[in-house]
């Protein structure tokens, strides 16, 4: 198709022509995601119907929970249904919605786990003031607003991301991620998706200072308790997040800003693993299974 301008599907990334490593595949891939799917629903179900969690902390982690089994659902079962099947194939249409869905799932991902940030630094460092600021009408306009933004974004991706004309429909990725659509590009790079990246790094780079210095305040706040378990406390509340999103935003930046190889990687696929499917996997362990009112919660709702 070297010489075609439009495409009617793409061709994924086959990791193998051997059956066993297709199954193998598609085994790794199927815990990987039953895994993050029943820890995220868990997440979703204590919340939603226990009243002793319907506060703005657990509200936003639901909603996290939510975001991240979006994530995944949009990306993984095709994968691994490929593996099963031995193909490679996605329809032109069913390319242009993982990259819309995922795109937003991911930036909606990121704004909540800003304000996730912004509302613990209130509820530890200005207590006497928390119900003022973090009220339900202010809950409900920050996710309003979250998900707006988040739909806007992903938008204007999968524009810029489509709006150029392919000359290959060979996708060196398990999905349909930007960086290796936009190599298949026969007039060069779409200043739209030019635009639209530049904005994602400013607001990426935004959100990763901020939360680091909401964290910064937490663990300064926590570091007077005059207790050893104070400062452990800070240390296991603040180094968990720290890594998960700067795992997030630094392999994301890694795949995304670094020239695409012409050839399939294992570097490629460990990184886009990395931002796509760790993240919702860790999320509801770091955020929420290490909370101890979720904990309460699970142990008498499923006898955990």
């Amino acid at each position: 198709m070297n010489n075609h301008t439009t495409v009617p599907y793409f061709l994924l990334l086959g990791f193998s022509k051997n059956r066993r490593l297709q199954l193998l595949h598609f085994f790794v891939f199927f815990v990987l995601y039953l895994t993050t799917i029943m820890a995220n629903l868990l997440i979703i179900l204590a919340v939603a119907l226990n009243n002793q969690l319907h506060s703005p902390m657990y509200w936003f982690l639901m909603n996290l929970a939510v975001q991240d089994l979006g994530s995944v659902s949009v990306i993984v079962p095709k994968s691994m249904v490929n593996s099963l099947m031995d193909t490679r194939y996605i329809s032109y249409s069913g390319c242009v919605a993982q990259v819309f869905i995922f795109i937003s799932f991911a930036a909606s991902d990121l704004s909540l786990l800003t304000v996730m940030a912004y509302d613990r630094y209130v509820a530890i460092c200005y207590p006497l003031h928390y119900e003022m600021v973090m009220n339900w009408n202010a809950c409900n306009k920050i996710m309003i607003l979250v998900w707006a933004t988040s739909l806007f974004y992903g938008t204007m991706h999968t524009i810029g991301t489509f709006s150029i004309l392919f000359c290959s429909n060979v996708v060196n990725q398990f999905f349909c991620e930007i960086p290796q659509l936009l190599k298949l590009s026969c007039s060069g790079f779409n200043l739209i998706e030019l635009g639209v990246l530049m904005a994602s790094v400013l607001a990426g780079i935004g959100c990763f200072n901020f939360i680091i210095a909401s964290y910064i305040m937490i663990f300064k706040v926590m570091l007077r308790i005059p207790s050893e378990q104070g400062r452990q406390k800070a240390l296991s509340t603040c180094v968990p997040h720290f890594i998960v999103v700067s795992m997030f935003l630094l392999t994301g930046y890694f795949a995304y800003l670094r020239p695409p190889s012409n050839t399939p990687s294992y570097l490629d696929f460990g990184v886009t693993v990395l931002y796509s499917l760790l993240p919702p996997l860790f999320n509801p362990i770091i955020y929420s299974m290490r909370n101890k009112n979720i904990r309460l919660v699970l142990s008498k709702q499923w006898k955990f």
